[in-house]
């Protein structure tokens, strides 16, 4: 039996072929999307942790908030982009009294 030879590509040689090379506007604009679907992953995933530990729907949830059923499924789904004013409404409403933005070398920024 033979068995035919198989030619392996490395994810770092495909990732560069198809979105083009560290530092190339193609690629940048690639890795900045996956950090924002992968933030609104998480933002999301907590929206939805939060709403579940204290047995709200998605529904009353949008009701304390002052948004539709549809627009806390696409959040916690991460579907949506949250805004810091929805950010803050919401996380208000699950109980959240104080949060604050790490700016890094810029400081720490109160949101509410």
């Amino acid at each position: 039996m033979i068995m035919a030879k198989m030619n392996m590509t490395s994810l770092d040689v495909l990732t560069d072929e198809v979105f083009g090379v560290e530092g190339t506007p193609k690629r940048d604009a690639m890795e900045k999307r996956l950090r924002e679907d992968v933030n609104a992953y998480f933002v999301g995933e907590t929206i939805r942790k939060m709403r579940q530990a204290q047995n709200l729907t998605q529904e009353e949830l949008g009701e304390r908030v002052g948004v539709q059923k549809a627009q806390i499924s696409r959040l916690e789904k991460g579907k949506s982009v949250i805004t810091l004013p929805t950010m803050s409404r919401i996380f208000q409403a699950l109980g959240v009294a104080t949060a604050t933005l790490d700016l890094g070398i810029g400081g720490k920024v109160a949101l509410w």
